[in-house]
């Protein structure tokens, strides 16, 4: 973490800076769990693995409620400027952003348990292959948070086009599986939202990256570099067959699961 709250007159405002730091990184720890814990659901077609990945959200949003709780106190009693107020509101919206995380991290393992019901996939290995540097991308994006390293926030920011590539490749080949063969349609249909949702979590650790660099500088990364996902281009993509954005249908499977 930068030394964001060193030298504070107010002894209990260093210790709500030190406590808003610790619950960050045990938000980010856990979604970096939920998310290899997914993946190998999926992998190794592990069923309770994959419950228990669905089970564990509930931890990931309770510490986004409590983080938002203290922030609020933070803003309203102390009125930081400056260095303190870019760090409370870069961790509010880094919470955000985890939480994102952590719901695509269910999703993927509601996915592992339908797919587990069926035949193994060799095209699951495409999958495997996005999430592995999506996953490096999360553990270092919370390292830069904890750390104010924009280098290597910037490094994480380059690296999301190669995902994009990774997911667009896959794609296309998951479609092309599906026309030559209607008995694949149903395991691919539910690849293809496991690849959309790692490549929307590598999204969001690209949004952290960006909040990083603002709260240690003080100004924007820069113009958005051109996305890689190209996936649109060629065909619709399943969560975007009504033409709202990723999310609504997320959240739409979410209550789902909830109800």
């Amino acid at each position: 973490m930068a030394d964001v709250s060193h030298g504070h007159i107010v002894a209990a405002y260093d210790a709500e800076f030190k406590k808003l730091t610790k619950l960050i990184s045990r938000m980010g720890g856990l979604a970096e769990s939920q998310l290899a814990n997914a993946l190998t659901a999926i992998e190794k077609r592990d069923n309770a693995l994959a419950k228990t990945v669905k089970d564990g959200d509930k931890e990931i949003d309770a510490l986004e409620r409590e983080i938002e709780s203290l922030v609020v106190r933070m803003l309203a009693l102390r009125q930081p400027v400056a260095n303190d107020l870019r760090y409370i509101v870069a961790t509010l919206r880094t919470s955000s952003d985890i939480e994102r995380i952590g719901d695509y991290a269910k999703n993927i393992a509601k996915r592992a348990l339908a797919l587990n019901q069926l035949p193994a996939e060799p095209l699951l290995r495409g999958v495997v292959r996005i999430g592995r540097p999506v996953q490096t991308m999360l553990k270092d994006v919370m390292d830069a948070h904890l750390q104010g390293d924009t280098g290597k926030a910037v490094e994480v920011w380059e690296a999301d086009e190669d995902v994009d590539a990774l997911y667009t490749s896959l794609f296309r080949e998951l479609l092309t599986y599906m026309m030559e063969d209607p008995r694949h349609i149903t395991p691919c249909t539910h690849l293809l939202f496991i690849a959309k949702n790692l490549e929307r979590i590598g999204d969001h650790a690209t949004n952290i990256a960006e909040t990083i660099h603002f709260q240690v500088e003080g100004v924007a990364l820069g113009e958005r570099r051109p996305k890689a996902d190209a996936s649109n281009y060629a065909t619709l993509q399943p969560e975007d067959e009504d033409g709202d954005d990723d999310d609504d249908d997320l959240r739409e499977d979410k209550d789902e699961s909830d109800a």
